[in-house]
């Protein structure tokens, strides 16, 4: 989770995730919402990536990026079940429709 947290820090970052939330983009058409060069937008890319919160599909010879949508979701439900009985109820629900999907942090809360 923490490669999660270091990826969302950055403002252009968290940028390219709300533009990627209305619906997958090339690196040329994200880019055109930015004031910096190509490969710039390329490491912020790649940090997300590596943090799994978007993915990449080559089509043809485009590299299309979308929103790794089910890993956010899990990441911040993760996250926010200690503190938020809300996130704690969709977790638990989630965790009923997969087992994998979400961990029970409350549980974890509670060994400290």
């Amino acid at each position: 989770m923490g490669d999660v947290f270091k990826a969302l820090v950055s403002e252009p970052r968290r940028r390219i995730l709300n533009h990627l939330a209305g619906g997958p983009m090339t690196v040329g058409e994200i880019a055109k919402h930015f004031d910096m060069e190509l490969p710039s937008i390329s490491k912020h890319l790649s940090v997300l990536r590596e943090a799994e919160l978007i993915r990449q599909q080559k089509r043809g010879q485009h590299v299309i990026y979308y929103l790794a949508a089910d890993n956010i979701a899990n990441t911040l439900y993760g996250f926010l079940t200690p503190f938020c009985p809300d996130a704690r109820a969709i977790a638990k629900e989630r965790k009923l429709d997969n087992p994998d999907a979400v961990a029970d942090r409350s549980e974890e809360g509670s060994e400290k």
